[in-house]
C-alpha cells in the first residue's frame, strides 16, 4: 500500500515528489560527523569529502530501506573504501560494502561484510553473494548505488543498470540504522551523495542450504590470554568443568562465527609485513574453546573436514590431534586467510557412543570463527 501511495503521488504531483523524499547531502554541511583523516576539500574542480583512514556519518538520519548514491575518485594505489549502514553501536555493529582499487578485475574487488562488534569479517563471508570483481577507475570520477531491501542489497558501480554485487542475505541481522562514507587506507574522494528513503521490505532471509555432515551445535568459552596457555594442552576435567560455557549454533553452510559472541580483537601481526616473523608470539591474542559431541555407532576413523581463523588445535577425546594456523600472510605473503571447509581434514579416531571434540580457536584478524563437516554424511 506504501508503494502504491508514494507511485501515485509522483502521478499527480510530478517528478518533484520523488526529489522531495531524497535527501541532498553537500560535502561542506555540519549534517557530516567527520572522523579521523576525514575533511572537505575539492578535487578536479568538485567540492568533495577527502577520507583517508576515516569515515564521515550521516548525524540525525536513521536508515531501514533506502537508496544511496555517491560519487568516487581515488587516485591511491592501494586502498578499501565504500559504504557503511544500518550502523548501531556507534559503529561496533552494521553492514559494509567497499571497493578494493589495487584488486580491479581481480574476483575480491568489492566485498560486502558485516561488522560485528568493530569486527570485519571478510575471511568468513567470501564468495558468491559477497565478493565479486569489477573494473574500478583510477583517479578519475565514477558512481555507486547501493539498494537495500529488506534483508537483501545490491551494488551498482558505474553501470546503473546491471548490478555489479547482489548481496542475497544481510548478516548483521540490524534492520535499521546510521549511514556512512567509510575509508580504511588509500586517499579517497566522495562528492554529490543523495539518499532516499523507500518503503520498509518484508525481512527475509535466503540462506544457503546446511550440508550433510555438518557440526551445527557447539558450545564455547570466555576468551583468555592465549600467550599464558598451553595450546597444544587438552583441557583438564576439572578446568572443563567450571568453565562458562555458552551454546551456539553454526549458521548456513556452517560457519560458527565468534564475532557475534566475543568482542573481535585489533592485534598488530608482526608477520603481516614481515614474513620472517610468522612464528614469533602474537601480543594481545585471545583463545577460546568450542566443544561439541559426535555420536558414534562403531569405532571407526572419520575425516573432518575442517576451515577457521585464524589459528586452531583440534583435541578428540582428550587428546591433541592436530594444531595448524591459517591466517592472513602466515602460509606465504600473498595468502589470505579465507575461511572455507576444505581448508584442512583432520582424521577422527571415533569410539563408539559418545565423543567430544574441543578445538582452541584463536583469531588475529578478518574474523573470527571456524566450519567443520563430516565427511561422508550425518
Amino acid at each position: 500500500m506504501l508503494r502504491q501511495l508514494a507511485v501515485l503521488a509522483v502521478a499527480l504531483l510530478g517528478p518533484s515528489a520523488a526529489r522531495a523524499q531524497t535527501l541532498s547531502v553537500p560535502p561542506d554541511t555540519t549534517r557530516w560527523d567527520l572522523q579521523g583523516q576525514a575533511t572537505v576539500t575539492e578535487y578536479q574542480g568538485r567540492k568533495c569529502l577527502l577520507l583517508d583512514g576515516g569515515a564521515a556519518v550521516l548525524k540525525n538520519f536513521t536508515m531501514h530501506d533506502a537508496v544511496i548514491d555517491v560519487d568516487v575518485a581515488t587516485p591511491a594505489a592501494r586502498g578499501f573504501f565504500g559504504l557503511q549502514f544500518r550502523l548501531v553501536d556507534d559503529g561496533a555493529t552494521g553492514e559494509w560494502v567497499y571497493l578494493r582499487q589495487h584488486k580491479s578485475g581481480y574476483p575480491d574487488a568489492m566485498q560486502y561484510t558485516p561488522v560485528l562488534r568493530t569486527g570485519a569479517n571478510w575471511q568468513i563471508y567470501n564468495g558468491a553473494g559477497f565478493t565479486g570483481a569489477v573494473d574500478i577507475p583510477k583517479g578519475t570520477w565514477f558512481h555507486l548505488r547501493l539498494e537495500v531491501t529488506g534483508a537483501q542489497a545490491k551494488l551498482y558501480i558505474s553501470d546503473m543498470d546491471k548490478p555489479a554485487l547482489v548481496i542475497d542475505d544481510l548478516k548483521s541481522g540490524v534492520q535499521k540504522g546510521e549511514v556512512a562514507l567509510h575509508d580504511l587506507i588509500g586517499a579517497t574522494y566522495f562528492a554529490n551523495f543523495e539518499i532516499r528513503k523507500t518503503p520498509d521490505a518484508a525481512w527475509e532471509r535466503h540462506l544457503p542450504p546446511m550440508p550433510a555432515g555438518t557440526l551445527t551445535h557447539w558450545s564455547i568459552s570466555p576468551a583468555y590470554d592465549a600467550l599464558a596457555r598451553d595450546l597444544e594442552r587438552p583441557l583438564a576435567p576439572a578446568e572443563r568443568d567450571t568453565m562458562r560455557w555458552q551454546d551456539v549454533e553454526a549458521e548456513p553452510p556452517g560457519f560458527v562465527v565468534l564475532y557475534r559472541y566475543r568482542d573481535a580483537p585489533h592485534l598488530r601481526v608482526t608477520f603481516a609485513n614481515d614474513f620472517t616473523k610468522r612464528l614469533a608470539p602474537q601480543p594481545g591474542m585471545k583463545v577460546l574453546y568450542a566443544r561439541t559431541t559426535i555420536e558414534s555407532d562403531r569405532n571407526q576413523v572419520r575425516r573432518l573436514d575442517l576451515g577457521y581463523s585464524d589459528d586452531v588445535s583440534v583435541f578428540l577425546n582428550g587428546r591433541i590431534l592436530f594444531r595448524g594456523r591459517s591466517a592472513q600472510n602466515f602460509r606465504d605473503p600473498g595468502f589470505l586467510g579465507i575461511v572455507n571447509p576444505e581448508d584442512d581434514a583432520v582424521y577422527l579416531p571415533l569410539e563408539k557412543g559418545r565423543n567430544e571434540l574441543v578445538l582452541a580457536v584463536s583469531e588475529l584478524g578478518g574474523g573470527g570463527g571456524f566450519i567443520g563437516r563430516l565427511a561422508g554424511g550425518p
